[in-house]
């Protein structure tokens, strides 16, 4: 905790980069005209590292002409939500509040908002995107350069992402969405209308998990007859396995343990049976060894080879053996590079490996001998551009095509977000994605989970 809200008033002291629009509200006050103390909301707070809190604290108010303020029907957790709840990320602060995955009903709208019409129903992308810069106009939204002015981030990556909901203060420190009421700046640009067809149940995703795995394949690439090993089978990793499908791959290997092999192997296309393997990682062994490893196994699955390609929707945070453990405490290193190790040896020669889970700074002990010996192309997926994808994903679930509740284990409500955080993190009862209702909410959809209550 220490660390990461001392990164935020190093931020504070040094500065940003000229703002094209207002940053740092990540709750809303009264005093700054944020706010209003009248009107008072639930809403998930970050109070350190493994603590969060669900309060009430003022609702907000438009604070630019673009704003809309968004009544709150659903939102979710996500497994990158954990690196905050971790305290992994740079630059939180006490009382920030979380969630960039959301979708509701318009409240209010700015005087300069000519799209988006009280009383709609929409999604929100979970960056913030301007519609206008270089990076926008090619729809690569997460990417923008308008809305994220961090020093510290250009610092450190070299250059700056969009701004992101309920994500740091690294990515603007943008207010999120675990909340009944959440302001959206460039609300026109941001917000994409919900189908009255198409339950919020399905929709919500739209804001992430599914643009996010989609851009995945495609970006790291999956032809038509490519064996494809999975790092993680959590929501993102699930979906991956979708589309990987619709490319026509041959074997798609999930690299994960329990209980998420097993839920998504019953979740699983029963036409494709045949195409899908498990690893249960837990069960071999890792680094210089003697035992069967996971590239060993990934080898034995494909003939020998290795996957034609393989895509982490993990992270970097999590280490296996006591090394990079250790590097990681005591600030040596910020990401384990044992996952990415594990892909670029796994995969065959000329391979492709795709980083899709979350990794935040510098890793050590990487093999960049594999990778430049054997040719294997080694490709960041980035933060995902929503904007890019999300039509023509809406238009997939329209028609019958896609069904994000597949990956739907669990109904909960916001007032208990904080058990939900410390349960998802156990992955207790299976719990894989979430829908978390408010008092907003619409009528749970047909086929979807029953509401689960943690009192």
């Amino acid at each position: 905790m220490a660390t990461a809200q001392l990164a935020y008033g190093v931020e504070k002291i040094v500065g940003h980069g000229p703002e094209q629009i207002k940053q740092d509200i990540s709750t809303y006050d009264p005093d700054k005209g944020t706010g209003d103390a009248s009107q008072l909301m639930k809403a998930l707070v970050w109070e350190g590292a493994k603590k969060v809190q669900v309060v009430e604290v003022p609702k907000p108010k438009i604070v630019e002409p673009t704003d809309v303020i968004l009544k709150v029907t659903g939102s979710t957790i996500c497994g990158s939500d954990l690196h905050l709840f971790h305290g992994a990320v740079m630059q939180m602060n006490k009382g920030d509040i979380l969630g960039h995955e959301f979708c509701g009903i318009v409240d209010q709208v700015g005087p300069a908002v000519k799209k988006a019409k009280v009383g709609k129903r929409y999604v929100v992308s979970f960056q913030i995107a301007c519609g206008d810069c270089f990076f926008c106009k090619q729809k690569l939204s997460s990417q923008c350069e308008v809305t994220n002015s961090n020093t510290q981030m250009k610092a450190m990556y070299g250059g700056r992402t969009a701004g992101i909901f309920g994500y740091s203060h690294l990515t603007g420190g943008f207010a999120g969405g675990q909340a009944e009421y959440v302001r959206v700046p460039l609300a026109d640009v941001n917000m994409l209308e919900i189908p009255d067809d198409v339950p919020d149940e399905k929709a919500l995703y739209l804001s992430d998990v599914l643009p996010t795995s989609y851009n995945a394949v495609k970006d790291t690439a999956v032809y038509p007859g490519d064996a494809l090993a999975i790092f993680g089978g959590g929501p993102v990793g699930q979906m991956v396995g979708i589309y990987a499908l619709w490319e026509g791959a041959s074997k798609v290997i999930y690299v994960d343990t329990e209980p998420r092999l097993s839920f998504v192997k019953s979740r699983w296309p029963a036409e494709h049976a045949d195409k899908l393997l498990l690893v249960d990682f837990k069960q071999l062994s890792s680094g210089i060894t003697n035992k069967e490893t996971v590239v060993d196994r990934l080898k034995e699955l494909t003939g020998g080879r290795g996957p034609d390609v393989a895509i982490d929707c993990a992270a970097g945070e999590y280490a296996k053996g006591w090394l990079h453990w250790l590097e990681m405490q005591i600030g040596a290193e910020t990401d384990t590079s044992e996952i990415i190790n594990e892909m670029v040896e796994g995969v065959r020669n000329y391979g492709r490996v795709g980083l899709t889970g979350v990794y935040v700074g510098y890793t050590n002990h990487f093999n960049v001998g594999s990778l430049m010996q054997r040719g294997i192309r080694l490709i960041g997926n980035g933060q995902a551009p929503v904007h890019k994808y999300w039509e023509e994903l809406l238009q997939k679930i329209r028609d019958g095509t896609l069904d994000p509740t597949i990956m739907v284990s669990h109904r909960v409500r916001l007032e208990e977000m904080d058990k939900v955080y410390h349960k998802f993190d156990a992955k207790e009862d299976a719990m894989q994605k979430v829908f978390v209702e408010t008092k907003f909410s619409l009528p749970r959809a047909p086929g979807t989970p029953e509401l689960t209550t943690y009192e």
